[in-house]
């Protein structure tokens, strides 16, 4: 079976329950938020834009949580 590609636009609620792993990528990255109440409305680049994070760097981002 092949495993769903995390994007962008996925919520982190969403991606967190495909693969429980990429907690573990985010908060490398400096991003704790799996647990607060915007985790099921806000998408993976509206919280690491929040962060500080570049849109470059998002791209990276998900270049590692889809590894």
């Amino acid at each position: 079976m092949k495993k769903a590609k995390i994007t962008k636009d996925m919520k982190i609620e969403e991606i967190i329950r495909i693969n429980p792993l990429a907690a573990e990528v985010l908060a490398e990255e400096g991003f704790h938020c799996f647990g607060c109440g915007g985790a099921s409305i806000e998408t993976v680049e509206q919280g690491l834009l929040a962060h500080g994070k570049t849109k470059k760097q998002i791209d990276e981002i998900l270049k590692k949580l889809n590894k």
